[in-house]
């Protein structure tokens, strides 16, 4: 397939900039995925499609503060004891300089591969110093892609220095400032890891899942930590040729056991973002005894990559945002569905002007 089969034209307006205030009146585009029918609605009403017995996977992952932005203290040979002494002395170009240091996968307690800018000023025994030398870091290797191994030096507990220190990740396309950090964590988020949100679990609240648990419908959680690699985009025209980083993602038992019940018993799965589908997905095995796919507790890393053509083994229905064009994310929608009907619901979305991506209006697909 090729990847100008997955593009569109997105009027820039209808980027969503801020989150709503309220988040699950967010506006839903409810599609049949066989049909291509369409129906407008609001997000609440998510609930009217979901029936007892039937299986709702969310992803608890929760974003870090993954944004470290600091000042180059020592290249080569010339150090400086903080940034402050480096900015005032540098007689080094690079010294002083302020960076980017953007946390992607942890290696170790204190050794993590990173996104760096400017990547030509930042090579191997460089150091960096943020917070006036309450976190250094020292480059360490250079990997794939041009990514950084990160070795990072500091007095007390390290999550509590990145949240001190650290900026939440946001999209390059989102350039308001977000004044709440939470608004870019789902209220359910629990196990930190992520450098993006799985962004179609935002408009749920605390009440709706409530509800939703009170009709009899069975709410589940996996984590998947969501990379930079999810969101890597496709530059080979052979969308087959593309290749997705590994992600790590847990499915405990009670998932596994909700989910089985529900395919055993003709129930369906809805799965909860494109993150919740792939750990879904990923999982899956077919059982010899009882004739169909099934769901085991799983601890691992995936690097599924979903398009038209895969079958689908467990999920049956999906709530997700609206994707960016020839991404890896459209393409896993599509296959679930059909590329025709996913474009002609994007049209009719940019013509009812919906929001799009992170802080956007969802969409359903059943």
């Amino acid at each position: 397939m090729k990847l100008t089969e997955f593009e569109y034209n997105l009027p820039k307006e209808l980027i969503a900039q801020d989150p709503l205030s309220n988040r699950d009146e967010s506006r839903l585009l409810v599609i049949d995925k066989k049909t291509g029918e369409l129906s407008h609605k609001t997000f609440k009403d998510i609930i009217n499609y979901l029936d007892k017995g039937d299986t709702l996977v969310l992803n608890e992952t929760k974003v870090i503060p993954a944004r470290l932005i600091g000042n180059i203290i020592k290249v080569d040979n010339t150090q400086f004891e903080n940034e402050t002494s480096a900015t005032k002395n540098s007689s080094n170009g690079t010294l002083g300089k302020t960076c980017e240091i953007f946390l992607l996968k942890r290696i170790s307690d204190k050794s993590w591969e990173c996104l760096v800018r400017p990547g030509k000023k930042l090579k191997i025994g460089t150091k960096v110093s943020f917070g006036d030398g309450r976190l250094t870091c020292e480059i360490k290797d250079i990997v794939e892609d041009g990514n950084r191994i990160v070795e990072f030096k500091f007095n007390g507990i390290f999550e509590e220095i990145l949240d001190a220190l650290g900026e939440m990740p946001l999209p390059p396309y989102i350039t308001h400032k977000l004044d709440d950090k939470n608004r870019y964590q789902t209220v359910y988020a629990k196990n930190a890891g992520s450098v993006a949100a799985p962004t179609a679990g935002l408009h749920f609240t605390e009440k709706l899942l409530k509800d939703i648990s009170d009709k009899g419908v069975n709410v589940v959680y996996v984590t998947l930590h969501v990379s930079l690699g999810t969101f890597r985009p496709v530059h080979e025209e052979n969308i087959e040729e593309h290749h997705m980083h590994t992600e790590e993602y847990f499915v405990p038992k009670i998932v596994a056991d909700k989910v089985n019940e529900a395919k055993l018993n003709n129930k369906k799965v809805i799965c909860v973002g494109t993150t919740s589908v792939r750990s879904i997905e990923s999982a899956s095995y077919y059982d010899e005894d009882k004739k169909t796919y099934l769901l085991k507790e799983t601890h691992g890393e995936t690097n599924i990559f979903i398009y038209p053509g895969y079958k689908y083994k467990l999920v049956d229905s999906l709530i997700t945002n609206f994707h960016l064009p020839g991404s890896t994310l459209i393409m896993l929608v599509s296959a679930l569905s059909s590329k025709e009907i996913v474009m002609r619901a994007y049209n009719e979305a940019i013509k009812e002007k919906y929001r799009f991506y992170s802080f956007g209006d969802a969409c359903f697909f059943h």
